[in-house]
């Protein structure tokens, strides 16, 4: 499903990314983890094609995205880290719109939009502006928009970032449910949201990875005892 072979990203003299190689197959939940500034959100601009690798190849479903960036593209919801929303429009005038955008066939619009709303646990805001919506609610929107034109693939950046504990458990639900249908990738640094969602996890530091493995080997240390993400986490970012 993504294929990224020795992606390289460089803004003027610093290399973000150092040559950076693996494979997501179809229906993975893969989480990305990393320190700030290890590469994670650039990584994800890449595969988005909001930004261009300076070397290497990416594809998604056997897609170049350099060479046929459109139709990669319409595989792919993304809810970068800071939802694009305009506050103004109410969510159900932002997702149709969000709809337009994304070539959703015009006869399937409002049906598109109806199971979105639902999807996202968002009927009962429907009418109400963004604006005036809790953080919670305008992260739903977010997603609502990532999702209305039923991609393959769903990338989510920090999609729990300053939600309250009960806003983070809602999220959660809300991101389990999608991934029966779609390969999501996840990063955050809430590293229990990794934990109870990912299956597979990526970890960067410095613009490389330095550990891919599924979850449940990751959680045993090198004498097979039970350990957290956590430690897994702090032992390699020493």
């Amino acid at each position: 499903m993504i294929t990224t072979k020795n992606i390289r990203k460089s803004f003027g003299s610093t290399q973000a990314l150092k040559g950076i190689s693996f494979e997501i197959q179809k229906g993975e939940i893969v989480g990305f983890l990393g320190r700030n500034g290890a590469g994670k959100t650039t990584l994800m601009r890449i595969l988005t094609s909001y930004l261009p690798a300076t070397s290497g190849h990416v594809t998604i479903d056997g897609k170049d995205i350099a060479r046929d960036s459109l139709s990669a593209r319409r595989k792919i919801g993304y809810l970068p880290e800071t939802p694009p929303l305009y506050p103004a429009m109410t969510v159900k005038d932002y997702v149709t719109f969000a709809a337009r955008l994304k070539d959703v066939p015009a006869k399937n619009i409002r049906k598109q939009v109806e199971k979105v709303l639902d999807e996202c646990y968002l009927r009962n805001v429907a009418d109400k502006t963004i604006a005036v919506l809790s953080k919670g609610y305008q992260q739903r929107a977010g997603i609502a928009q990532a999702i209305i034109n039923d991609p393959a693939i769903l990338i989510l950046d920090e999609p729990t970032n300053g939600l309250d504990p009960v806003q983070i458990r809602r999220m959660r639900s809300l991101i389990q449910n999608l991934e029966r249908e779609r390969t999501v990738i996840i990063s955050t640094h809430i590293l229990s949201e990794i934990e109870q969602i990912a299956r597979r996890v990526l970890i960067i530091k410095e613009g490389m990875i330095v550990a891919d493995d599924a979850i449940g080997n990751l959680l045993r240390d090198e004498h097979g005892a039970a350990c957290s993400l956590e430690d897994v986490f702090l032992r390699i970012n020493a």
